[in-house]
């Protein structure tokens, strides 16, 4: 399918395209309505047998005329008619270019047209629904809530300054600071369900780590749920880190199996311990595995010592042989969890375990949420004017003091949903959007 959006879309179309239907053409279709056509290709002559569906502004998407020409989908014919269109007189598109005549257009927020790029990288099911919520404005509408409030309390404080000689109701500090104090909370809400948000968004970081020979790769192969891993009896065979994305119930999960954990003077797989305690380093979750039908080891002992500031699920795999090593060991693990990854019993203690540990058991994948650096950046800063506005009213500094404060709150705010982004800020957000988005 090829989109055209502008002003002369309707115009490079119909030239593209045979009259039809008794001699109609593409100028004269109604908005929100097909038609057959025959397309020409640069040189006039017939090239496809497609379809078009014409919109009129400000009714599309861009809120500009739009035209959709659907034609059979061979590189070759997608190529021409693409080129066909350009010869007409279409300028082709930049990264987001659609998008972005939406946000100038005042179609979408920034924060919805941002959330058009988390729809269509969407790994799973909870992405997905995350990026739609934010997509029908359910964070712009949370933004104007909290803006609207904290400009109607910084135009009070105004008018009450300025015009003391009017009729103006005078600033109560008790109103003021709880005016104040809502907008806190309201934007401490966002700022700390970014982190689970970008988890969902961006999906989990999990490394399986653990000495050789306690079943890392089998664990591997049961959660990716194919033989992803190379499974022996011989310490060492996993060499270098193996990686695979699984869904976990509708999560994105980017797992790593790493080499088992050990002091070797095998150069090679020196390398790959290194690289496994690199892994775990960037890790958001640690699978750590445990043999439960042996006593523990010193590996053992010294991986739960390297783990007990992390944020790690102690795995006790083989429990279909016995239950030698005790789960008051694992004192500093978010949960303890007895498997056999070999018969996959365990399988939904563990999968309920990695929920929980990621305070993900009870995500709301349609409430408010921040996606991305640059909003955690502007919400981050309307926090920090609220408190300072805050610190101003209950120090006893002038209203004054306080109506810089909140007006910085307004301005982040603002900032952050676009309402006064510049041109600069604008060409960051779109410029990794893939092209005709």
């Amino acid at each position: 399918m090829i989109r055209i959006s502008g002003t002369g879309a309707l115009t490079v179309a119909d030239s593209m395209c045979e009259r039809f239907a008794a001699g109609k053409s593409v100028m004269d279709v109604p908005g929100g309505r097909t038609a057959r056509v025959r397309i020409k290709d640069e040189e006039d002559a017939v090239l496809d047998d497609g379809v078009i569906t014409v919109f009129r502004a400000p009714a599309s998407y861009t809120g500009e005329d739009v035209v959709e020409i659907s034609c059979h989908g061979g590189a070759y014919i997608t190529r021409m008619v693409l080129r066909s269109a350009i010869v007409h007189g279409a300028i082709p598109a930049g990264p987001g270019e659609f998008t972005k005549r939406a946000f100038l257009n005042g179609k979408l927020s920034l924060t919805q047209a941002e959330a058009v790029m988390g729809l269509i990288s969407a790994g799973g099911k909870s992405s997905a629904k995350a990026a739609l919520s934010l997509l029908e404005g359910s964070l712009s509408r949370e933004l104007c809530r909290i803006r609207d409030e904290l400009t109607d309390t910084a135009a009070h404080i105004s008018a009450w300054i300025d015009f003391p000689e009017e009729d103006v109701e005078e600033v109560s500090h008790e109103v003021l600071g709880a005016a104040l104090n809502r907008a806190n909370k309201a934007i401490t809400v966002l700022v700390d369900g970014y982190d689970r948000g970008k988890l969902v968004s961006e999906g989990i970081n999990a490394v399986i780590c653990g000495r050789p020979n306690v079943g890392k790769s089998t664990l591997m192969n049961l959660l990716a749920g194919c033989e992803k891993s190379i499974v022996a009896d011989i310490a060492g065979t996993t060499r270098d880190v193996v990686e695979e994305s699984i869904l976990l119930d509708g999560y994105t999960i980017r797992l790593s199996d790493t080499a088992g954990l050990r002091d070797t003077g095998d150069v090679v797989e020196s390398i790959g311990v290194d690289r496994a305690r690199k892994c775990m380093a960037q890790a958001d979750l640690i699978l750590a595995v445990f043999e439960g039908s042996e006593e523990p080891k010193k590996e053992d002992f010294d991986l739960i010592e390297e783990l007990k500031d992390r944020k790690y699920i102690a795995v006790v795999n083989k429990s279909d042989l016995g239950q030698k090593i005790p789960s008051s060991l694992f004192e500093t693990a978010q949960a303890v969890v007895l498997i056999s990854a070999k018969t996959g019993e365990g399988f939904n203690e563990l999968r309920s375990a990695v929920l929980t540990a990621l305070e993900l058991n009870e995500f709301d994948a349609a409430a408010p949420l921040l996606a991305g650096e640059r909003q955690f950046y502007c919400a981050k800063n309307a926090l920090q004017a609220v408190k300072e506005a805050e610190e101003a009213l209950y120090t006893g500094m002038t209203l004054d003091a306080v109506w810089v404060c909140v007006q910085s709150a307004v301005a982040a705010l603002c900032e952050l949903d676009g309402t006064s982004a510049d041109e600069s800020m604008i060409e960051g957000v779109f410029k990794n959007f893939c092209v005709g988005k």
